[in-house]
């Protein structure tokens, strides 16, 4: 259990500080740069957990696959949502939570009883 909360909160920071390093940088290709770099600095957040993820042991290897398939889903959908509330910064910082709480979930599937 201690581990998943860990994982969570490092999925969402990670994750979130990702998102916000790529717009930033996107931003100097205008809107739609700002957009892709969100993206894929996000996405690249994700990536990077995985790898730290696995290092110290918070997820299974066994689970990678599937625990990379809920954060990306919890990203995309987090995207989206983020997207279509831009006039409160409210729902898309608590937007980041979507992405642990999809990797969270990921990492539960195909996990052997112990």
């Amino acid at each position: 259990m201690r581990n998943r909360i860990k994982f969570f909160f490092l999925m969402c920071g990670v994750n979130g500080i990702m998102t916000v390093i790529g717009s930033m940088l996107g931003n100097a290709f205008g809107k739609t740069g700002l957009f892709i770099g969100a993206i894929v600095g996000g996405i690249s957040g994700i990536l990077l957990v995985m790898i730290l993820a696995r290092r110290f042991k918070l997820i299974e290897a066994s689970n990678h696959v599937s625990t990379l398939s809920g954060a990306t889903l919890g990203y995309l959908i987090a995207a989206v949502t983020a997207v279509n509330n831009l006039h409160t910064p409210v729902i898309p910082i608590l937007c980041t939570s979507l992405v642990g709480v999809g990797a969270v979930i990921g990492s539960l599937i195909n996990r052997q009883p112990a």
